[in-house]
Formats: structure tokens, C-alpha cells, sequence
């Protein structure tokens, strides 16, 4: 029986353009099956990813991941930024026929950094004398350190093989400068990230960066929210000191517990 960590939060936004497979993807990761018919998404829809962080060894742990499947409609966008907070992990995804969507990645990538600049995030400008990036984005691309980010390229198989190598070449370039990870997809098919394939391989690794992050985020949390007892009413006023006040810092609340677990297990 798998014994599942539930009192860690694990969050994983799924950008990208409207129509570049972010549904399927997040269907076929999370249920190892494919989506038929992938609905439109409004706002966002979480789906649940038990994950099995840094199997083989003395620490492994099944977790709970939320990924959630953020809807790229353009009337959501003053208000899609609420989903942008305690971020361990993002999925970016291109639709590898159309340029478009891989160079929007950077700006979606950047909305995220403007929402959380307290998560582990931070933006730098790419210093590069090249102009790799078409219409010259280089220096537009958002550099985070401490947060994993994932690339997937989508629709491999609508390109003929001919005509593969610079488009792939292209998304590689893009992957290099946000220093991360890379797999493209031919189809929403349950054999292209089938356990022990190389793109598994790939997804397992950046899932336990992902693990590891949120790690590292409850335990500095779990500090800063720690009681701190105010002594200072013993050397304030002498109205203080008749008090004898002790003020103490109310916690804040934990993360919320994770969600659909009922869902995941259904599943």
C-alpha cells in the first residue's frame, strides 16, 4: 500500500498559449492516459500527481502534486495572477508547429515572476550579445534560480522529419537560456512517458527538484512562523511593566491541505 505525504503542499503551473496542449499534457502526466477530447480551459483546473520522490533510495516518499492547468484566454488575463503564489515548479509548453507560442514562453514566465518575487524567484536580464531568440528576445528571457522549470515541446509528429532539426534546435535554445530541462511529445500518448522511457527519466528529475523546492519552502516557513514571545513590555513604560505584557506573534496558517485526494486515488 503506498503511504502518501500528505502534509506537504507541492504546486506546478502548466503555462502556455491557448491550443499548445496544456490539457492533454496534464491529463496524460497525471492520469497516464490520454485525453480525447480536452476540454477549454476557464480560469484553471488542478489535477493530482502522486510522485514518487527520489525513489530507490532511504528517503522516498510519495507526494502529492497539484498541477494546475492554468487557462490562456486573453479576458483572464488581469485576473489569472491569482493563481501565481507558493509556486514549487512550472511546465512551460509550445506547440512545436507554431513559432508564436514558443516565443510567448518567456512573458508567461515573467508573469510569474512579477506575481511572486518572495517564492524563491528572481528575474535577471540574459546578458547575451547574440540575437538567438527570433524578434531578438534574448534579452527578454526571465533567469530564475531556486524554482524547476520544465519545457515540453507538443505536436512532434506534425512536422515533417526533414524539417525537425531547426525547430528543435530553436526550442533547445530556449530551454538552454532558462537553464532547464526539455522533452518533446509526437502525440498525448501514454508510451511517450512510459515508466523507464528517457522523457520518464527527464519528468521524474524535475519532479523531485519540484519536491525538494517545497521542502525547502515548508522549512523556511515553518521558521518564520514560529511563536516569538514580545518581552518587551519588562523594559517599556512603567505601565507596561504593570501589565507584565508578553505579546506573542499569532501563527499564520499552515498551507491548506491538499486537494482531491479522493480524485487522485479514484483515478
Amino acid at each position: 500500500m503506498t503511504v502518501v505525504d500528505r502534509n506537504l503542499k507541492v504546486k506546478v503551473l502548466v503555462l502556455g498559449d491557448s491550443g499548445v496542449g496544456k490539457s492533454s499534457f496534464t491529463h496524460l502526466l497525471c492520469h497516464e492516459t490520454s485525453c480525447k477530447n480536452p476540454a477549454y480551459t476557464i480560469g484553471c483546473n488542478v489535477e493530482i500527481k502522486l510522485h514518487d520522490y527520489k525513489q530507490g533510495t532511504p528517503e522516498e516518499r510519495t507526494c502529492c502534486v497539484e498541477v494546475w492547468d492554468i487557462g490562456a484566454s486573453k479576458s483572464h488575463t488581469s485576473s489569472r495572477f491569482i493563481f501565481y503564489n507558493n509556486v514549487n515548479g512550472i511546465i512551460l509548453v509550445h506547440d512545436l508547429t507554431n513559432l508564436k507560442s514558443l516565443q510567448n514562453l518567456p512573458r508567461w514566465l515573467d508573469d510569474v515572476l512579477n506575481q511572486e518575487p518572495s517564492g524563491g524567484l528572481s528575474s535577471v536580464k540574459v546578458a547575451s550579445s547574440t540575437n538567438s531568440f527570433p524578434m531578438n528576445q534574448a534579452d527578454d528571457i526571465p533567469v530564475t534560480h531556486s524554482i524547476p522549470i520544465f519545457m515540453i515541446g507538443t505536436k512532434l509528429d506534425l512536422i515533417a522529419e526533414g524539417s525537425r532539426t531547426p525547430i528543435v534546435l530553436r526550442s533547445k535554445t530556449f530551454s538552454v537560456e532558462f537553464g532547464c530541462g526539455e522533452i518533446h511529445l509526437e502525440s498525448a500518448e501514454p508510451k511517450y512517458i512510459a515508466a523507464g522511457s528517457g522523457n520518464a527519466v527527464k519528468l521524474s528529475r524535475f519532479f523531485d527538484k519540484v519536491v525538494e523546492h517545497a521542502i525547502q519552502r515548508q522549512n523556511t516557513t515553518s521558521i518564520v512562523q514560529s511563536p516569538i514571545v514580545d518581552r518587551r513590555g519588562s523594559f517599556g513604560s512603567p505601565a507596561d511593566r504593570k501589565t507584565g505584557a508578553e505579546r506573542r506573534r499569532p501563527n499564520t496558517s499552515q498551507f491548506n491541505r491538499l486537494i482531491s485526494f479522493k480524485n487522485a486515488h479514484q483515478d
